[in-house]
């Protein structure tokens, strides 16, 4: 029982600093923050058919869809008057898929179908032998397979349909197996280069920093603001795979950025942990108009005149005026965003409020901080 004991408590002991060491919240792995030059993903593309569909597919309207059905016939040794031809069976689509780094001949991808023609579903299609091109008009990939659906229609017999979801778009999970490979670069010839996926000096220093504290002085040079050059430690001369392993893990805290982005369509805002403001007073009021439309009824009285006994309608309207003024609101310089959201919401203003707000304040130089609207 002793012995079960020590060794309980030596194991604890080695476990314990990576148990009491909280990980920084703030900190990201280079992996995270950067892309190895020379080593990215490839867009193929590629229009194909779909087959096996249930009276949802293209009409005789779209005409290229008949031609590529006789066109795979033919292929086939099957000839066809395009004339004959009905494809309400089958519809044309586009197929994309993204190709990783290092994929070799044999690998599978999956691909995405969308259909092209006026199609109403693609439930329950398959996929007929498409090759995927990339920019340079070279094959590197065939695609085919069952085509899945997130989603359902069904119509009634007297018109009414019933849609989940978008059927019109489907994907095949490893449907494409690579042809060819792309060619990549060497990474024993030359010093590895990361590209920054968000530019900054600061960060790119702060990694170069980061990678010298684990390989040695003068081992990564930060080249500008989106390039930091790593040179190969002789303990990695035949081993690149490892040196960048070795780089990828290691953490850094990045700089942010002080940024608040708004989407005007959803009324969405999102504030960056570094935006400030300084003291200002707000007043925000909104205007709010509300017209009521009633119709009443004017019945005459009894033993009234012939003339005047005609029943009338008679519309009345009521119409309230609200400014929602709240007076001025003092708010201090804030030092986080805890500090900056309570501000805000003292204020009472709604998301929509809170967009011309931030306008605003940027505008009066009280918002250190950029706003991008999209």
């Amino acid at each position: 029982m002793k012995q079960w004991v020590a060794i309980l408590l030596v194991a604890v002991a080695l476990v314990a600093p990576s148990l009491l060491s909280p990980a920084r919240a703030s900190a990201a792995r280079i992996e995270e923050l950067c892309e190895v030059n020379g080593v990215r993903p490839n867009q193929l593309i590629g229009y194909g058919l779909v087959v096996g569909l249930s009276n949802t597919g293209d009409t005789g309207q779209s005409r290229f869809t008949v031609q590529s059905t006789a066109a795979m016939l033919r292929r086939l040794g099957a000839t066809v008057d395009q004339k004959s031809i009905q494809t309400k069976n089958a519809a044309a689509v586009m197929i994309t898929a993204t190709l990783p780094p290092f994929a070799s001949a044999g690998a599978r991808v999956d691909v995405t179908v969308s259909s092209l023609g006026n199609a109403r579903s693609l439930f329950g299609g398959t996929l007929l032998q498409t090759p995927l091109f990339g920019a340079d008009k070279k094959v590197y990939a065939v695609a085919q397979g069952p085509v899945l659906v997130g989603g359902f229609q069904a119509t009634g017999f007297t018109g009414s349909s019933f849609t989940k979801n978008h059927t019109t778009v489907g994907r095949v999970p490893e449907g494409a197996l690579v042809e060819r490979q792309v060619p990549m670069m060497d990474m024993s010839q030359g010093p590895l280069v990361l590209n920054l996926r968000e530019p900054s000096f600061v960060n790119a220093n702060r990694i170069a920093q980061a990678i010298d504290a684990l390989l040695g002085a003068g081992t990564a040079t930060a080249v500008d603001g989106g390039r930091v050059s790593v040179k190969t430690p002789s303990q990695y001369d035949k081993n690149p795979v490892g040196l960048l392993a070795a780089v990828q893990l290691v953490e850094v805290d990045p700089d942010s950025s002080a940024r608040v982005v708004i989407d005007e369509r959803t009324g969405t805002i999102v504030v960056g942990a570094a935006v400030r403001i300084s003291e200002v007073a707000i007043a925000q009021g909104g205007l709010t108009v509300e017209i009521q439309e009633q119709q009443l009824v004017s019945q005459p009285e009894p033993f009234t005149v012939r003339g005047n006994a005609t029943t009338a309608v008679v519309p009345k309207t009521d119409i309230q005026v609200d400014t929602g003024a709240q007076g001025m609101a003092h708010v201090k310089a804030s030092a986080s965003l805890k500090e900056l959201v309570d501000a805000l919401n003292a204020i009472g203003a709604r998301p929509r409020d809170l967009i011309a707000i931030f306008q605003a304040l940027r505008t009066a130089g009280a918002l250190q901080a950029r706003i991008e609207v999209q």
